[in-house]
């Protein structure tokens, strides 16, 4: 991989169009929305002049929002669709909402649960198409055109064909790949939607078995490539975790980089946190036993100090590996250990996790859905953290649980390898464990390693949380990797 400068800002502010399907605090479903609501800021910070582009969702808030006298027009091939332009500016950057009520005024982001809606293309191309539009209609030409995931990934094809005359093709892009298992997948019968030609529609752009892939498209168009860890950068150019584009990431490897997100420490501090029931620092962390009680209390479970507490806040999903953990339960619960989950997901798996109370009272705890107050309490009252994913592009619950001194436990996968240091007995280093084949029994192996350490080091257990809690991965750090990795792409593209 070819190595970006490391300059700092300087001269004119270097413009910066993000544009993602979902952000906090407006709308979430992933990390992906963490990414995009924190890096704009950080990146604003820096003194760079950044704008984000989302869709105008009808669970938006619009208290507070600004209409814009624009009424813009978005082309999509046979048609023309218009839209309503919202804005607000928060912490020095402007966020715009594309307002258009048949693509966003539904009760799901992206389809029911387990489904998709089958006009998505239609939906993100409106997204993609629309957010350069804007640009057009306030005549500001960003220098950088970030696009996020599939549904924005057609942007960078836009400013390679259609644009490319304009004072958008001047543009660099960069396409952050948050999880290549979702890919934008369209028959080829929508292709006319897009606005481009046929010619695009090849097994070197766009065309993928037959179907249209926006993210392909992507990859093929993008000036640089990011995903949100190294390893990961490295794992989706193979089979399995290449998910099909392997091909294409190994074709574009030299334009191909890692960058690990950040976490906001102003929101996740255990000295200021609000929700959690004892405040705590680093210097006073035996005062998470009183967290742990309280949250042993709360679920139902034995509040035993002696008796290690696993905890799981996550989405309920294969990716994350929840049946090899459902089949593991019986022979992690026999290390005499307690277990809490909170997540929501694949009704399946829902239905099986929230049966774990009533096989197991007052061992097994789970709640169903998501609870801000509840998962900050679980990083806080819990010895261990639970991530046996199958593949990790980044992972946040991982920081979290790091910033709370609650150790992880992880498959050796994506950003899991690049952020947890895995246990050394000799030395007491590390801030987790960390196993490597995804079975139950490697699993609850794993499991029986960190309580093993809880009852006979407790010493270097004690050591891990201090150094946990001292690691650092703030969106500072990150803003600065992408700001060079801007510098880079705008070299490649204006040579």
């Amino acid at each position: 991989m070819s190595q970006p400068a490391s300059d700092r800002p300087e001269g004119p502010a270097l413009k910066v169009l993000h544009i993602a399907s979902e952000s906090v605090p407006y709308a979430k479903t992933g990390g992906l929305a963490d990414v995009v609501g924190a890096l704009p800021i950080a990146q604003a910070r820096m003194g760079l002049d950044v704008r984000v582009v989302l869709p105008g969702y009808g669970s938006v808030n619009r208290q507070g929002l600004e209409k814009l006298p624009i009424a813009l027009g978005v082309p999509m091939g046979p048609r023309e669709e218009w839209g309503a332009v919202l804005r607000r500016v928060d912490q020095d950057v402007a966020v715009f909402f594309l307002e258009h009520d048949h693509f966003y005024n539904r009760p799901w982001l992206y389809g029911p649960p387990g489904d998709a809606f089958g006009d998505n293309l239609e939906r993100f191309v409106f997204l993609s198409r629309g957010a350069l539009q804007l640009c057009h209609a306030t005549q500001w030409f960003p220098d950088i055109v970030h696009a996020h995931d599939w549904h924005a990934a057609i942007a960078p094809v836009y400013l390679n064909s259609v644009e490319r005359t304009t004072p958008l093709g001047r543009a660099a892009s960069v396409l952050t790949i948050h999880n290549i298992d979702f890919q934008g997948n369209f028959p080829a019968e929508q292709m006319p939607y897009t606005g481009l030609g046929w010619e695009h529609f090849t097994f070197l752009e766009m065309e993928y078995h037959g179907k249209v892939s926006l993210l392909k498209g992507g990859i093929a168009h993008s000036t640089v490539l990011t995903t949100v860890s190294p390893t990961y950068a490295w794992e989706i150019q193979s089979s399995p975790l290449g998910q099909g584009m392997e091909g294409m990431m190994r074709e574009r490897h030299d334009f191909l980089v890692g960058i690990l997100n950040g976490i906001d420490y102003a929101i996740w501090n255990p000295e200021t946190d609000p929700y959690i029931p004892v405040r705590y620092s680093v210097e006073t962390r035996s005062s998470r036993a009183a967290c742990k009680e309280a949250l042993q209390r709360r679920l139902g479970l034995e509040p035993h100090p002696g008796t290690p507490l696993l905890g799981m806040v996550t989405r309920l999903s294969w990716q994350k590996g929840i049946d090899v953990l459902l089949e593991a339960l019986p022979r992690i619960l026999d290390l005499d250990v307690q277990v809490v989950i909170l997540g929501a997901g694949d009704p399946a798996l829902e239905k099986e996790v929230s049966a774990l109370g009533e096989r197991w009272p007052g061992r097994a705890a789970s709640v169903a859905g998501y609870s801000e107050e509840l998962a900050h309490q679980i990083y806080a009252g819990s010895d261990f953290f639970l991530m046996p994913s199958r593949f990790e592009p980044g992972g946040l619950g991982q920081l979290y649980a790091l910033r709370y001194g609650s150790l992880p436990i992880v498959r050796a996968t994506g950003g899991l390898v690049d952020t947890v240091q895995c246990y050394e007995e000799k030395t007491g280093e590390g801030t987790g464990f960390a196993f490597n084949d995804l079975t139950p029994g490697a699993l609850a192996d794993a499991a029986g390693w960190a309580t093993w350490a809880f009852h006979n080091r407790p010493s270097h257990v004690d050591g891990m949380r201090k150094a946990a809690m001292l690691t650092r991965f703030s969106w500072d750090d990150s803003a600065q990797r992408y700001f060079e990795v801007y510098r880079w792409a705008l070299r490649l593209r204006r040579g």
